[in-house]
């Protein structure tokens, strides 16, 4: 599964961020092996919209299947969730904690 985690740092030790279209990475992980690449956010200091225009680039990229954040608007959610990408929001820790966290979710509801 391909996740996007909203990052205030560009590792998997980064604490997910609490504003999803202002926090400055995304880091998209394979849930499988933990590897992942790191995407700054270009439009972390935009001053509205941010949010829309961020969902609109992770849906471009045609591989996620859901998204960590602390938070998110109902705009980005809408857009996320119309393009069948799961929108999971006050995650709190490390990108890699909410990873794993995220999968042991998944699993124990029968859906991984």
């Amino acid at each position: 599964m391909k996740i996007i985690a909203v990052a205030e740092g560009e590792s998997l030790d980064s604490y997910v961020a609490d504003d999803f279209g202002h926090a400055p990475f995304f880091l998209l992980v394979d849930s499988d092996t933990l590897d992942y690449r790191v995407i700054a956010n270009e439009f972390m200091d935009s001053p509205s919209g941010a949010g829309v225009a961020v969902a609109e680039a992770i849906v471009s990229l045609g591989c996620v299947d859901a998204v960590l954040t602390g938070g998110i608007g109902m705009h980005g959610v809408q857009i996320l969730q119309k393009a069948g990408i799961r929108v999971f929001a006050d995650e709190d820790g490390t990108v890699e904690e909410c990873v794993r966290d995220f999968m042991r979710r998944l699993e124990r509801m029968g859906d991984a």
